[in-house]
């Protein structure tokens, strides 16, 4: 077998200095990156506060913050999450970037089912109603021959 050499003491030297500098430099470049973050969450946080104490509802829909109004916060809530939740299904099946084309093709989807809900509303709407000429319909002949046996039982 053949036998391998240990490396010099300057080789070991110069090999762990190299990773160190390499790690620090990650660790250096990771700080950054958190620093930064944290000076924007503190900037938006003093923007969402100043938002929020004028009565707007701050909403995080595609990665972009919105300030919105309404009458009801929760509502408003529900539906920033269901447009954040189409945009986000949208791009992971597509292979678009453009948050604007995300956008289209996610009110476009949203579009589809309500339109969807509407004609399937519209058809369960036509059968209640058709139930209730029956019923009414029905009503009025019971009523009809309950009148009869009434006016007999009077008559005799």
């Amino acid at each position: 077998m053949p036998q391998l050499a240990e490396p010099t003491t300057t080789e070991a030297t110069t090999s762990a200095a190299g990773r160190f500098a390499g790690q620090k430099a990650r660790a250096e470049e990771e700080e950054r990156q958190l620093n930064e973050q944290l000076r924007t969450a503190a900037e938006m946080s003093r923007a969402e506060q100043v938002a929020r104490d004028s009565g707007a509802v701050v909403e995080d829909i595609y990665d972009q913050v919105y300030q919105l109004r309404g009458t009801d916060p929760e509502y408003i809530e529900k539906l920033a999450a269901i447009v954040d939740a189409k945009m986000r299904a949208v791009s992971a099946h597509g292979t678009t970037v453009d948050s604007l084309r995300v956008a289209v093709l996610a009110a476009l989807n949203i579009a589809d089912e309500l339109t969807a809900l509407r004609a399937r509303y519209d058809a369960l709407a036509g059968s209640l109603n058709q139930q209730e000429t029956s019923v009414r319909s029905r009503a009025g002949s019971l009523l009809g021959m309950l009148d009869e046996v009434l006016q007999e039982r009077k008559a005799g």
